[in-house]
This record gives structure tokens, sequence and C-alpha cells, in this order.
């Protein structure tokens, strides 16, 4: 996560925030197993584990957990930090397995397109 530019770990982290719903908080296991789930589908582009990024996901603001860390919630829209907003409200309207299928898809096309024009040569 620390390779990726500021724009692009602001947007795995938001797939990735978006795992945990809005609303009461969860217990440390049950928000590793929501970040399990989704190293595993949404965000199996990422290259780490469910321990860091939940740290990632607290230390830039899209979750919060009480001082024992043994409590996640989701940081509400309007409690996010500013620049955090619009990114929120993008994800919140997309229907993310989709969207992350469609993109997949589109890289794989751009790719066998790529393949394609160098075996041709």
């Amino acid at each position: 996560l620390g390779g990726l530019s500021e724009a692009q770990r602001a947007w795995a982290l938001g797939v990735a925030a978006q795992g945990l719903p809005h609303g009461p908080g969860v217990s440390e296991a049950q928000a590793n197993a929501r970040l399990k789930a989704a190293l595993g589908a949404e965000a199996a582009f990422l290259d780490t584990d469910h321990v860091e990024l939940r740290r990632w996901l607290v230390d830039t603001g899209w979750w919060k957990r009480d001082g024992f860390g043994r409590c996640y919630e989701r940081v509400p829209a309007d409690a996010l930090p500013a620049n955090l907003r619009p990114l929120d409200e993008v994800l919140a309207g997309l229907d993310l397995p989709a969207w992350v299928a469609a993109r997949r898809e589109a890289h794989r096309a751009e790719r066998d397109k790529r393949r394609q024009a160098w075996s041709a040569t």
C-alpha cells in the first residue's frame, strides 16, 4: 500500500472500507473476517494482509476503533476527512463487485490487445 500514489491508495482503501457497513461497531474478529473476505474478492488486487489493511483503514480515517482495539466502526460519511468524502460518495453509489469485475475485464482485454499487437510484429 505504501508504494501506491496518494490517489491510488485512497481508491484502494475506499474499496476495502466499504466492506464494513455503517452502523454499530463490530469486534476485531468480525472486522478481520470482513477484510479477509474483501481481500478474496473486490480488494484482491491489494498485496497485503488483513492486519495491515485494518491498520491503514484506521490510520487514514476510513474506520475508527475503540482505545483497546476491540471494536471497529466505519466512519460516517459526514465525519470522514474532507478529501475522502467525494470518493466515499462515489463508492457508495457503486455495485462494488460488479464495478471491480468490469475493471478487471477491461484490464484483461487491454492486456490481450497488447499481446496480440506484440505477437503480430
